[in-house]
């Protein structure tokens, strides 16, 4: 869409929000989580535009971890519940839940899902464990639309598009539910608790 985050030409700038690069450490932060676990499936929807290299990015994060990991596709409320319905048989100890529009609007029902599995779940961003979700990791989208409100003013005020480079995030948020970790019967690891950039109790 541009030609260089740096000089995106053109009439278009603005902020990327680095999910699929961070997905890697998603399953980091899960694996450091469950050091046990042998098996953490991958959650995506097929129709998502970036689920190809989300996937190629997963299966190298899982080699290097040592963890089996099974993709499960689901692109419809009915596709989530049997996709949740194969962990068991999967004997999935995790799960990392891709970060697109599709789950978030269905975020309740991802939630509600894992706790009643039980299966640990990481997602892409805080509404998620503000629904009831174990844990998740993402760019703040606080601070994301705090620096889109910058570029907004600068337009209006004579910038062009093509002069302001692409911006990278560069907060992140390690957001955990307590309640949650003890309706799965997990103890949360201090080395966890300690970069958490909220807890939830």
């Amino acid at each position: 869409m541009v030609a260089s985050f740096a000089r995106p030409s053109g009439n278009l700038t603005g902020f990327t929000i680095l999910n699929e690069e961070l997905i890697a450490k998603r399953l980091e932060l899960l694996c450091d989580l469950l050091p046990w676990a042998k098996v953490i499936a991958l959650l995506v929807n097929p129709s998502f535009p970036q689920t190809g290299p989300t996937i190629r990015d997963m299966q190298e994060a899982a080699r290097v971890k040592a963890v089996l990991l099974p993709v499960l596709n689901a692109s419809s409320e009915s596709e989530i519940g049997a996709a949740f319905a194969s962990l068991a048989e999967l004997r999935a100890d995790g799960l990392v839940v891709e970060g697109n529009p599709f789950f978030e609007g269905h975020r309740e029902q991802l939630v509600t899902l894992a706790v009643s599995q039980p299966v640990p779940a990481i997602y892409s961003r805080r509404v998620y464990t503000e629904a009831g979700g174990l844990i998740s990791y993402g760019s703040s989208l606080t601070a994301i639309h705090r620096e889109i409100g910058i570029y907004v003013g600068k337009i209006l005020n004579g910038a062009k598009p093509a002069d302001l480079p692409v911006q990278q995030p560069t907060k992140f948020e390690l957001v955990v539910n307590l309640k949650t970790a003890q309706a799965l019967g997990l103890t949360i690891p201090p080395s966890i608790l300690a970069r958490a950039e909220e807890v939830i109790e």
